[in-house]
C-alpha cells in the first residue's frame, strides 16, 4: 500500500501507517463468510435427515459463532498492527554529516552553442539535476558567472530550492558579459565558504570544502591559476569540468534556440573549449582534478560518489528528532492469543 501521512490521534498517540485502516473492512467480511458456511452447512446437513448422527454433527452452532467471532477480532486486531499504532514519544539530537560543495557554472554566451544538446549551458545544468539526489547529507551552493559572478544558491540542504536556482539559470544570470573564471572562484572562497575573517585569518579548514567548475575554459585575465592556489591554501579542492568542441569551434547562437550567430567584423564567432586554463588549474594544487568532456557525456554522480562522497566528512549541524513509540506488538499478541483459542474451540458437542 502507498504511504500516506500518520494519523494523528491525540496527545502523543498515533498511526504511523493509517492506509491500514481500510483492512478492517476484512473483520465483518469474515462474518459474513462464516454466516453464508453455517447456512451451507445446515442446509447440506438438513437433507440427511434427523439421525442420531445428524444431532450429534450439528450441535455447535454456538461454537462455531465463538470461532468466527475470535477470527473477525484476529483480523481486525491485525489491520490494527499493520497501522502500527504509536504511543508515547522520545527526542535524540541527530547530527549531520557531510560537506560543503559549489557548483560554478560558466553562462557567458559561448554557453549557448550547440555542441552539447540542447546547448553547453543546458547541458551542464542536466549533469548537475542528475547529481542532486545522489547528496547525502552535503550542503551544495551554486554560483553563476560571465564577466562577473552571482551567487544564485548559498548553501543549504534544501534540493528543492537548489533545483529552482539550477532552472533560473541563463546567460542573464551574471551581471555582465565575458568569462571571469577566476573572480567566480574568489566569490565562493570570500562570500559562500568565508574562508578568512576580517584579520585575514583562516576561520575554518576547508578539506571539507569542493568547488565543481563548469566552463569552456575561457578567461579574460581574472587569474584563475590564482584564485586556484589561494583556495588551495585553504584546503579547497577545485574540480575543473571542460565543455566544448576541440577543435575549429561552434559558431555561438545570439539567444537561446536562435538560428542567427554572433558575428564580428563579418565573421561568425565560433567558440571552443580553451582547455589550457583548466589544466593550469588542476596542475596548480595538488588534489584539483581536470576533466575533459568536450562534446561527449559525463555522469557527474559518478564523478561525485569516486571522488566527494568517499573524502572526509565534518558535522554541518544538528537537528533534534522525535521518535514515536511502536506498539503494534500488543495487537500482534492479542490477534495470536485468539487465533489460538479459535483454533482450540471444535464445532461439535463433548462427548
Amino acid at each position: 500500500m502507498a504511504a500516506v501521512a500518520p494519523l494523528d490521534l491525540g496527545g502523543a498517540a498515533r498511526l504511523a501507517d493509517p492506509v491500514w485502516l481500510h483492512a478492517l473492512w476484512l473483520a465483518p467480511l469474515t462474518l459474513l463468510l462464516a454466516w453464508h458456511a453455517a447456512r451451507a452447512r445446515r442446509r447440506a446437513l438438513e437433507r440427511l435427515g434427523d439421525s442420531p448422527l445428524v444431532q450429534q454433527i450439528t450441535s455447535g452452532p454456538r461454537r462455531r459463532r465463538l470461532r468466527a467471532c475470535f477470527l473477525a477480532a484476529a483480523v481486525a486486531l491485525i489491520a490494527l498492527a499493520l497501522a502500527r499504532p504509536q504511543h508515547g514519544t522520545e527526542t535524540r539530537d541527530v547530527e549531520h554529516r557531510g560537506r560543503d560543495l559549489v557548483f560554478v557554472l560558466d553562462v557567458s554566451r559561448s554557453m549557448l552553442a550547440r555542441d552539447l544538446a540542447p546547448s553547453r549551458l543546458g547541458r551542464a545544468k542536466l549533469w548537475i539535476n542528475d547529481l542532486v539526489d545522489d547528496l547525502g547529507g552535503d550542503r551544495v551552493g551554486l554560483v553563476a558567472f560571465a564577466g562577473a559572478p552571482a551567487i544564485k544558491c548559498p548553501l543549504t540542504q534544501d534540493r528543492a530550492f537548489f533545483r529552482l536556482a539550477l532552472d533560473r539559470l541563463d546567460t542573464q544570470s551574471a551581471p555582465r558579459g565575458g568569462t571571469m573564471i577566476g573572480d567566480a572562484i574568489r566569490k565562493v572562497l570570500d562570500d559562500i565558504y568565508e574562508v578568512e575573517n576580517e584579520n585575514g585569518d583562516p576561520v575554518e579548514s576547508g578539506r571539507f570544502r569542493d568547488i565543481i567548475l563548469i566552463t569552456d575554459g575561457e578567461d579574460q585575465e581574472s587569474f584563475p591559476v590564482k584564485a586556484a592556489q589561494t583556495a588551495g591554501e585553504f584546503g579547497v579542492r577545485i574540480i575543473a569540468i571542460g565543455v566544448g568542441d576541440t577543435g575549429e569551434g561552434t559558431p555561438v547562437p545570439v539567444a537561446p534556440g536562435s538560428d542567427r550567430y554572433i558575428e564580428h567584423d563579418g565573421k561568425t564567432v565560433r567558440s571552443r573549449l580553451e582547455s589550457r586554463t583548466l589544466r593550469e588549474i588542476q596542475q596548480a594544487v595538488p588534489g584539483n582534478v581536470f576533466l575533459e568532456v568536450g562534446t561527449g557525456e559525463i555522469d557527474l554522480a559518478q564523478v561525485y560518489r569516486d571522488l566527494i562522497a568517499s573524502a572526509e566528512q565534518t558535522t554541518l549541524g544538528s537537528s533534534t528528532v522525535t521518535d514515536y513509540k511502536e506498539r503494534y506488538a500488543v495487537f500482534l499478541a492479542l490477534a495470536l492469543v485468539l487465533l489460538v483459542f479459535e483454533s482450540l474451540i471444535g464445532d461439535g458437542r463433548p462427548r
